[in-house]
């Protein structure tokens, strides 16, 4: 054990842990919320049990708590809310429904009682919204078909995650610790709801208008909100959880939530710190041991049969096996939200504290292997593919293409992602007079193109079948307009997969790639590429042109 005489000087250890553990986990390729747990394990009574000033730290703990679900809160706009398709709401409902149901059964075949098995079941079915939208933006895919989808379902998560935290607050009235009658507790809390409606319909907008004058002020401003939202809501017996959310619900439809989500996400990530070192002091690793098993059974379900479950969901709705098992992937973890759940829990006395150990070594496995399977997604992909028919419909009707390019069409030039520069280069070439057919995975994309009057095929370029199906033998070019986020070329790379497809394909042509960066172009040359684009350099050249080259 480690002796620290002040509560200053326990901080500043633990906030140098959690920057070295940090750094490690960066360099695993891990997400902070694992480093953090290892903190907490690390700094906890079974290791170097430093963690003595517990007051402090439970304070900062339930602010952190407070901040997390306020920006859960602040996401769920109404506006939001009604423009999720179809396939979101019936992927993230179905998800949730067939996930508890599941976990719930084999809580019961590992032994634990009803109630254990119940909460255990409901925490396995949140994904770390936080992790997963790092992961799709680091590899450029928060864009795509399947990003997006991703994307709708884990809202719908968000939303699940706030029925069961007011379930569990409305459990908890009248339960050891809470205070005032139950009619008095539902009559407070019906007005606070009410004043957060009054709050939203004349307030929300003009008071936080003239507070973005000065951005400092309107951060405040909300940080204060979560804090005295989260106390209300204690004292009357809501939990400072649904405290938070009702918080962010009431700045959710403003036109300033973006800026005040940015400015406070680093101070959630500070703050929630605290809450794993608070868990890892209140585990004893000694008893964890017993429960290896059990963890590991619930891991391979999150893992495994998560993804399983939205496959099975999206492919009866008609998406390809593609799709499906990429959005699969994002949801083969567990979330901070589940070891909330689980504390709500035991607060409640409904939990034993071996139950929170359980989820996080359940957390620790899923989110350090889910990592790792989303970075490697598409090779996953190309692994599995020939034993993925099953979840796929005849046509998958909701990929159909009903716009197809006819066979025997001529094209110029074959452009490979309808982004913004595709997009942007792809008209330009039509008013050069050349014949421009654009390829995408996302149907939304290839609409937007037809819409501006060009040719477009969905499809996938990393698809030897698809790619040899394109009227490649009259192209000139091949153009690849989406850089792929790496710091060097990978033998997944999509580009090279592309290109390599089309040589194998009869292309003849010529083949252009998008880079990041000039190293990165070097490479890109060296594989075969006839031409780089630099998009950032290339449009920074344009722009210089328009410059004399020195002042008269």
């Amino acid at each position: 054990m480690i002796e620290i005489d002040s509560a200053f000087g326990e901080i500043a250890v633990l906030l140098m842990l959690a920057a070295v553990l940090g750094f490690v986990g960066i360099m695993l390729r891990q997400p902070l919320i694992v480093s953090f747990i290892a903190v907490g394990l690390l700094a906890g009574p079974s290791l170097l049990d430093i963690v003595t000033a517990g007051e402090q730290i439970d304070l900062l703990s339930e602010l952190g708590i407070a901040v997390l679900l306020f920006l859960v809160g602040l996401k769920l706009d109404i506006k939001l809310i009604r423009s999720l398709g179809t396939v979101s709401l019936m992927t993230g409902l179905g998800q949730v429904a067939f996930t508890s149901a599941f976990g719930f059964l084999i809580g019961l075949a590992l032994g634990f009682d009803v109630t254990t098995s119940l909460y255990v079941a409901v925490a396995l079915t949140f994904s770390s919204t936080i992790i997963i939208v790092k992961l799709l933006s680091d590899k450029r895919e928060i864009d795509s078909l399947h990003g997006q989808i991703a994307l709708g379902f884990l809202i719908v998560q968000d939303i699940f995650v706030v029925f069961a935290m007011i379930v569990l607050s409305a459990i908890g009235i009248g339960a050891e610790g809470a205070s005032g009658s139950l009619p008095v507790i539902l009559g407070a809390s019906l007005a606070l709801i009410a004043f957060v409606a009054v709050f939203v319909r004349y307030v929300a907008n003009p008071l936080t208008e003239r507070l973005a004058r000065e951005p400092e002020l309107l951060v405040i401003f909300a940080l204060a909100l979560a804090a005295v939202f989260a106390a209300v809501g204690d004292a009357v017996g809501l939990g400072k959880e649904v405290g938070g959310l009702l918080a962010g619900v009431s700045l959710a439809s403003t036109p300033f939530r973006e800026t005040i989500a940015a400015r406070l996400a680093p101070l959630r990530d500070f703050l929630l710190l605290f809450f794993f070192i608070a868990l890892g002091a209140t585990l004893d690793l000694s008893l964890l041991g017993q429960q290896v098993t059990a963890a590991l059974v619930f891991s391979a379900f999150v893992l495994v049969g998560n993804p399983l479950i939205v496959l099975a969901i999206m492919g009866a709705m008609g998406y390809r096996k593609r799709t499906g098992f990429l959005a699969g992937l994002t949801v083969a973890q567990i979330s901070e939200f589940s070891l909330i759940f689980i504390a709500m829990g035991i607060s409640l006395g409904h939990l034993q504290d071996d139950a929170l150990g359980l989820v996080t070594m359940v957390g620790l496995v899923t989110i350090a292997a889910s990592t790792y399977m989303i970075t490697y997604s598409h090779h996953l992909y190309a692994l599995f593919e020939p034993f993925l028919g099953v979840f796929e419909r005849r046509g998958a009707p909701r990929e159909s293409d009903d716009g197809a390019v006819p066979a025997g069409s001529r094209h110029d030039v074959i452009v490979f992602g309808l982004g913004r520069f595709g997009t942007a280069l792809g008209l330009r070439l039509k008013e050069k007079g050349l014949r421009v057919l654009g390829v995408d995975f996302n149907p939304a994309a290839v609409r937007r193109w037809r819409a501006l009057g060009m040719a477009a095929e969905y499809g996938d370029a990393t698809d030897p079948e698809f790619v040899a199906g394109l009227p490649l033998e009259n192209a000139d070019w091949l153009v690849s307009s989406v850089p792929v986020h790496a710091t060097g070329l990978s033998h997944e790379d999509a580009r090279l997969t592309l290109m390599q497809l089309a040589r194998l394909s009869g292309f003849r042509g010529r083949i252009a790639l998008t880079s990041n960066g000039t190293a990165e172009t070097g490479e890109l040359l060296a594989s075969g590429a006839d031409h780089v684009f630099e998009p950032f350099q290339d449009a920074a050249d344009r722009a210089a042109e328009l410059f004399p080259a020195e002042r008269e």
